[in-house]
């Protein structure tokens, strides 16, 4: 899905029938402000305007990043100056198109995006997988996870939890299994990607 924002309808509105020709799915959407109303929940990449009234396309990026929506991001403008560019890649845009542009670089640009995205929704689905495994874990095993996170061997974590280095053992392989990890190191990826260090 592509979200195109440009307070010009003649605009937005040839360029959702260039992405609907080309078989892209498109919203649009008059105003930054119109796109932060449903931007929680959607998915794709985002095509703005940078010049529009009230919130121009750079403060949208901005407002979207402090949501914490990691949606990719084109920037169109028909003011090419290299200042904004600068600007608008500062603030995370993937792509920034000047107007009037080629129909085959915008399409270019959104399938890059939309490229992103996807990559983006299988981390999100795998951490997601990885936590509700977590939330399996007993709270002793979440110690135990802890400490071989930290680095430490099975005596010194024994020794930190006041328990035997065999009950450390046991309790290691039940977190391997349990996060189904096959490695040290696919655990400690797993436990990073959730936040848990």
């Amino acid at each position: 899905m592509a979200h195109v924002i440009d307070d010009d309808t003649d605009a937005r509105e040839a360029l959702a029938f260039l992405l609907s020709s080309a078989g892209v799915p498109a919203q649009t959407y008059p105003s930054a402000g119109a796109f932060l109303a449903v931007a929680a929940k959607a998915h794709g990449v985002v095509v703005t305007d940078v010049r529009m009234p009230e919130m121009d396309g750079i403060d949208l990026i901005r407002r979207l990043r402090a949501m914490r929506i990691d949606l990719p991001v084109i920037v169109m403008t028909g003011h090419g100056d290299v200042p904004l560019a600068v600007e608008a890649m500062k603030a995370g845009v993937i792509d920034f198109i000047e107007k009037p542009y080629g129909n085959e670089a915008m399409l270019a640009a959104i399938a890059s995006g939309l490229a992103r995205n996807g990559e983006s929704e299988a981390r999100d689905g795998e951490r997601a997988e990885f936590r509700a495994r977590y939330e399996r874990l007993s709270v002793r095993e979440r110690q135990v996870l802890r400490g071989l996170i930290a680095g430490g061997a099975n005596k010194m974590i024994a020794r930190d939890l006041d328990i035997s280095p065999r009950t450390v053992e046991i309790y290691r392989a039940h977190v391997m299994s349990k996060m189904q990890a096959h490695s040290l190191s696919e655990l400690v990826r797993m436990a990073l990607m959730i936040g848990r260090d």
